[in-house]
């Protein structure tokens, strides 16, 4: 990682908004990593990943073509906890490693990555700071049973899913409020106050 960048992370669960402020700080013309758009991506045109889940996890879950079963591949990891461990060291490496190239190709003093599994990933040990963004657990299941059609305990067990607890939270750790009824852009704003922003003519 380039000394001189500062690499943010913007975390949270499941419905707590990291999109929201992901969208906004692209608007204000800061780059951003989605991980899970891009670990998905890696997963699809990565034949290195491919070949290391043929080996360590199940060739069966690699089709013909070389597409990745993925309904295969979770019936699998998430009855072998072994071999789920094994995807994600698999996986979280790839993203790691293709973060920062993405850092090193941006050209920016600041950037930022959203992830909802900061610390399991490892990229906690990446970032300068984090940005946890946290609402209430009542309006977060709303959000997620709008947005992905769920019953309110389908999304519960997700959120459930996602809980984890750090030995320790990253030393530079701010909290955004988003509960629908505190400003987001003003929190944002605050924190940026300190960080030399990348040269942009957009505005919100």
């Amino acid at each position: 990682m380039p000394e001189q960048v500062k690499l943010i992370a913007i975390t949270g669960g499941i419905g707590s908004g990291k999109s929201v402020v992901s969208q906004i700080l692209r608007k204000l013309g800061f780059p951003v990593y989605d991980s899970d758009t891009e670990a998905r991506q890696l997963m699809d045109n990565s034949i290195i990943i491919k070949n290391e889940i043929r080996e360590k996890i199940d060739s069966a879950v690699i089709e013909k073509d070389g597409s990745i079963n993925r309904k295969k591949l979770s019936e699998i990891v998430f009855n072998n906890a072994a071999k789920l461990n094994t995807l994600n060291h698999i996986v979280h490496s790839a993203v790691r490693n293709d973060l920062q190239q993405y850092v090193k190709s941006c050209n920016c003093p600041v950037v930022f990555v959203e992830t909802a599994i900061l610390y399991q990933s490892e990229i906690d040990r990446m970032v300068y700071a984090v940005w946890d963004v946290y609402a209430p657990v009542d309006v977060r299941i709303k959000r997620v049973m709008k947005r992905n059609s769920l019953t309110a305990e389908e999304v519960k067990k997700r959120i459930k899913s996602q809980e984890f607890m750090p030995e320790q939270v990253h030393k530079r750790t701010m909290i955004i409020i988003n509960d629908d009824k505190t400003a987001i852009l003003p929190q944002i704003e605050t924190f940026l106050s300190d960080i030399t922003p990348c040269p942009s003519d957009t505005t919100l």
